[in-house]
Parts: C-alpha cells; structure tokens; sequence
C-alpha cells in the first residue's frame, strides 16, 4: 500500500484559512523531524475551531513544514456540548498537566479562578506569560489527540468574581459531602437543551468554608467522586472523564 493511502500520522495545528498550500512554522518542521516524517507522508491539519483536513507533506526543511491539501474535503467537526471547567489557580507544573489531559477531553473553556490558598502557592500559574504556556500546551494536546476544538483561555479571576459573574444553571463543584457526580449529570436537562456545564475544583489545601458557602448561596450543586481526597488534577480529569461519558 503506497504511504499516501495510510492514516495520518500525525496532526498539525493551523489556525486561519486554509489554502492549497499550507506553510507550518519551525515547531511543527521540528516535530515532523522528531516523528521521522519525509516528503509525501500524509498528515492532517487542525484549526482549533473545528475544522479538520487531511495533507500531504510537500517540503520539510529545518524551519519549514509546507503542506498541501489539493484534493481533500475539508471536514467540519460540531462542537461537544459546551464544558467550562473553573480550575484553581496552583502550582504551575500541575496546572499544565491538567491543561492538558482537559483539552483532551474536549473541555471548552479554562478559567482558572484565585482562591484564598492560591496565595500561598508558589510557583503558581497566573500572568499573561503563564496563559501562553497554557495554550501552548494545549495546542500540543490538540494534536496529539487529533481533537478540532482549542478551549478558549480567560484570565484568572477572583472567586467573587466569578460567580457574580456565572448562571449557576448546570453548575456543579466537587465536594466530598456532595452526591455521586453521575446522579447529579443524570438528573441535568436533555442534550438538546444543555447549556454550558461549569464545573469548579477547590484548590490545593480545599476551600475555606465562606468559599464553599458562597458556591451554594449562588446556587451551585455539590457532586462527589467518592471519599478519598484527590489532587485537584486529579479530580478534574476524573470528572471530565465521567461527564464526557454521559455524552455531555
């Protein structure tokens, strides 16, 4: 079978419009070395806003990956129902990670939200700078998961303002005294009518207590992954896994 009728091997993300002709910056001729890619290999192309197209390499050079897509159907991707996912303001590293194993699942939006303890995190992600890392690594997990979709970013935000902020319809935070996440996902509204679900991690250490009372003063539900005590990475991943299970 000739190498052009295999699968792509790998996905390349390309925001704006596309032409027959597609050029990729150094990172992406970097990453086509890595994988060992050459001229005439097939690969796909990602906007991050839902479309996808499969490509043909057609010059690979040290600083350059150029493409082209003459003769294939460009692929339009719906959106998953909408995921908002509030992530604490904590250490860098594990926020990355989060970051990424999020966009994997296809979480739509990341607001990452200041509590009373992520102050005393350090290093901790916030900044413009920190939000281009996240991007960045987000981009990598929208390629390395072949998704179409890149969450959009906001900046971090203040818990009060958040919530001022937030319709508390479809909104649920992770809490161990709450009831199993799967109930609450079961009872929400039908598919066709979901809006946004918002769903909020505490940060390192937990809440403080007027930080979780303002959560259910603004009408938010409290769900559970069980009784142990997770990471706050940890937690998240875990509840986007179930959430996407649902179809949501």
């Amino acid at each position: 079978m000739e190498r052009a009728d295999r699968a792509p091997v790998s996905t390349f993300h390309a925001a704006g419009a596309w032409g027959p002709v597609v050029e990729l910056g150094e990172g992406a001729a970097h990453h086509a070395s890595v994988k060992r890619l050459s001229v005439g290999d097939p690969v796909r192309l990602t906007s991050g806003d839902g479309r996808r197209i499969r490509a043909t390499i057609s010059e690979l050079a040290r600083r350059r990956l150029v493409v082209s897509t003459t003769g294939e159907a460009l692929e339009e991707v719906p959106p998953l129902p909408p995921v908002e996912l509030w992530a604490p303001v904590g250490d860098r590293e594990r926020m990355l990670w989060l970051a990424e194993k999020a966009t994997e699942l296809g979480v739509s939006a990341w607001r990452p939200v200041i509590y009373r303890r992520s102050r005393s995190v350090s290093p901790r992600g916030e900044g413009d700078a920190f939000r281009e890392k996240v991007r960045a690594r987000m981009i990598a997990a929208l390629e390395q998961s072949g998704g179409a979709w890149l969450p959009a970013i906001m900046p971090e935000v203040t818990l009060d303002a958040a919530l001022a902020n937030a319709p508390a319809a479809n909104a649920v935070l992770l809490d161990a005294a709450g009831e199993p996440l799967h109930q609450a996902l079961s009872r929400f509204t039908s598919h066709a009518s979901r809006s946004t679900l918002q769903l909020a991690l505490g940060p390192e250490g937990g809440l403080d207590p007027d930080e979780r009372e303002s959560f259910l003063a603004a009408g938010w539900r409290l769900v559970s992954l069980g009784a142990n005590v997770l990471r706050f990475e940890t937690a998240g991943i875990a509840a986007l896994a179930i959430i996407r299970s649902f179809h949501w």
